[in-house]
């Protein structure tokens, strides 16, 4: 059996060997440099295709942005669907006290930004990618990406108050998650990236508090057709809490797909390179089309 470590770090180097592929068009949705979204418009000359939203992954941390999964966003763009690749504030730069990795996270503008650039898709598609049809839309992530997937389809189910509550669901045709960090309780127990669900909602008095405005297991159900995508080999983010999450939403009364692909790690689902890429496109393609 391979070392797991060794599998991570070569299927690691794997996807961060491929070039940054330039989108096709790049718009903002607020003032900060982070606020952006770049357009990958459907290889082929199609038109009327339905429309990606994919927010990337790295622990909500500032090193980690959208560039690394631009090849799969022309991986999607080349199967003919058009993508809108998403920026957002991510924690800063600065080393966590006592700690060597950079803040995971900003309370409140990660959330912020998602919510916002979410509202405004639909008219930047219009303007910037005629060829996405906007009323076909399937939001995907991928590791805290794919958190912040599962909670853009959530947010009609907010607490009343929030800030980013919406009165009705999204209009989505469905979310797939790649190995999301998607049950806060169970990230926690198995110290997933470093402590970064603790670091994203603040100190310990915060976080009972914050998870019921951001912890997907806590949102349910949506109504939303929802698939998670997860390597039973990862070790960034392990299977177990992606199970979690999907028992948690079967309580709630809710069923969500869950694929777990044998052999599989954490980067291997965004990385074209890797056959389970392929799986990934079918499944957001079942759900998009």
């Amino acid at each position: 059996m391979p070392d797991p470590a060794a599998r991570d770090a070569a299927e690691s180097d794997s996807l961060f060997s491929h070039p940054v592929v330039a989108p096709d068009a790049s718009a903002a949705y607020g003032e900060h440099p982070d606020q952006v979204v770049d357009f990958y418009a459907p290889r082929g000359g199609l038109a009327g295709v339905p429309l990606v939203v994919m927010l990337h992954g790295g622990a909500w941390r500032a090193p980690y942005d959208r560039r690394h999964v631009t090849p799969f966003a022309d991986f999607l763009a080349r199967r003919g669907l058009a993508v809108a690749n998403v920026e957002y504030r991510r924690g800063s730069e600065i080393p966590q006290q006592r700690g060597s990795e950079p803040v995971a996270g900003r309370w409140p503008e990660t959330f912020d930004d998602v919510a916002a650039a979410m509202d405004a898709l639909p008219g930047l598609v219009k303007d910037v990618l005629p060829q996405a049809d906007a009323r076909r839309t399937v939001v995907t992530g991928h590791s805290a990406g794919g958190h912040l997937a599962l909670w853009a389809a959530a947010r009609h189910v907010l607490p009343a108050g929030s800030p980013w509550r919406l009165a009705a669901p999204p209009a989505l045709r469905g979310v797939v998650a790649l190995a999301p960090i998607a049950d806060f309780a169970k990230a926690v127990e198995l110290d997933v990236c470093g402590g970064a669900v603790k670091q994203l909602l603040g100190s310990e008095a915060e976080f009972g508090a914050r998870s019921a405005y951001a912890d997907p297991a806590a949102l349910l159900p949506t109504g939303i057709a929802t698939a998670v995508v997860q390597g039973r080999t990862d070790i960034v983010v392990p299977y177990a809490v992606s199970e979690a999450y999907v028992d948690a939403a079967a309580k709630a009364g809710e069923t969500v797909g869950l694929t777990l692909l044998e052999d599989v790690g954490h980067f291997p689902l965004i990385d074209p390179a890797a056959d389970a890429c392929a799986v990934v496109a079918e499944e957001i393609a079942q759900l998009a089309w």
